[in-house]
């Protein structure tokens, strides 16, 4: 139980810190940034390994860059989306 509860934590923070890198406002307020923060959790380690301090199952820093990747090309997808309607 208390591996989930900090599971969850650990996205809503990495993903919180993964947009504040990018600077785009990551829609869904505490839920898109949990959304984004376990999609940055696995596509972090994928692109780079795991590596560096790992909490709750997040290897952290490749879960970092994972999320701010993930929330740049959303913003640009956005972006995109915004100006072909």
């Amino acid at each position: 139980m208390w591996g989930v509860i900090i599971s969850i934590i650990m996205a809503i923070i990495i993903g919180i810190i993964g947009d504040a890198l990018v600077g785009h406002d990551m829609p869904g307020g505490v839920i898109g940034s949990m959304i984004a923060g376990f999609i940055g959790a696995w596509l972090g380690p994928m692109l780079m390994g795991a590596w560096g301090p790992e909490i709750g199952g997040f290897a952290i820093v490749p879960a970092i860059i994972g999320t701010a990747i993930f929330v740049f090309l959303l913003g640009l997808l956005s972006k995109l989306l915004r100006r072909t309607t």
